[in-house]
């Protein structure tokens, strides 16, 4: 990415999951990310080593000081090798703080202070942000107890025979599903959510042989149910309107057009904000994206 914000290059690697597996233990995310990034950053690189002025690595999950996770260790030594030979700077940010950032980049959007929703495998967050230069104070009002939205979706995608990431697939299967023919209930309590109730009703529909695409349709109508309910309760308690959802799970059409409809209503009159599909599931963007502030 440019100084002036612009993406001038971007390679992608999709870890590797087998069939039927619902994931990847850290240690084998750890070693695909060793294996895989240096063939990344030669191709992203190539041509480039005279004009590039820092480098942006997310270091840990969320920008505090007793976040952590090992897979992360993979890029940030790299990053911070590769810093050191070519004499230029590294900016630490957190995974969190590459979504949020990914978000308002690609939504071509500049709030200061918003409601945040980051959605994904690993997260399912209810947030406060405030924006100063491009840093985020944040919030966290509240989150998944449990599962997180993206494991619900996986694990009923696999169970119904699709592969892992199941996103795409079981949103395509639910387009043939019809509303209301079977119902997973949302569990919610205060900003509090849970998916691993709603997990274990949707593996008992799938026991008693109801229909693929209606349980699949029911999955993205309980995540958007659960999440209108918190956030309906952050927009009255916080007086704030604008809201931006960010993460895999937030590239679901089915729940971005439920979530607008529920709560642009005129009888709530949020606004609503999504990252563009294609950088939904990537914060490496917005990752860039956060260096473009800083000046050397």
């Amino acid at each position: 990415m440019d100084l002036e914000g612009k993406l001038v290059k971007q390679r992608r690697e999709r870890l590797k999951v087998d069939l039927g597996e619902r994931g990847l233990r850290q240690s084998e995310a750890l070693f695909q990310h060793v294996k895989q990034l240096p063939n990344l950053i030669a191709e992203v690189a190539e041509g480039r080593k005279d004009v590039l002025t820092k480098i942006v690595v997310s270091t840990k999950p969320r920008p505090q000081e007793d976040s952590y996770m090992p897979v992360f260790t993979a890029g940030f030594g790299h990053a911070k090798a590769l810093a050191s030979v070519l004499g230029i700077s590294l900016i630490e940010t957190s995974h969190q703080e590459g979504h949020l950032m990914a978000g308002l980049w690609s939504a071509k959007i500049n709030i200061q202070k918003f409601l945040a929703v980051h959605l994904s495998g690993g997260t399912s967050e209810i947030l406060k942000v405030h924006k100063n230069n491009n840093n985020f104070d944040i919030k966290e009002l509240g989150a998944s107890q449990d599962l997180h939205a993206g494991q619900f979706v996986d694990r009923v995608g696999v169970a119904l025979g699709l592969s892992f990431p199941a996103g795409s697939q079981l949103e395509r299967l639910a387009t043939k599903g019809e509303l209301g023919k079977v119902s997973i209930p949302s569990s919610v309590q205060g900003y509090q959510m849970s998916f691993s109730g709603p997990t274990s009703a949707a593996m008992r529909l799938i026991e008693l042989g109801k229909g693929s695409a209606d349980i699949a349709l029911a999955v993205q109508q309980c995540i958007a149910n659960s999440l209108e309910k918190v956030l309906k309760k952050a927009i009255d308690e916080e007086k704030c309107k604008d809201i931006l959802i960010v993460g895999g799970v937030a590239a679901n059409q089915y729940i971005r057009e439920r979530l607008k409809k529920r709560l642009e209503h005129p009888a709530v009159g949020a606004k609503l904000y999504f990252a563009d599909p294609k950088w939904s599931s990537d914060n490496a963007v917005g990752t860039a994206a956060m260096g473009v502030k800083y000046r050397d």
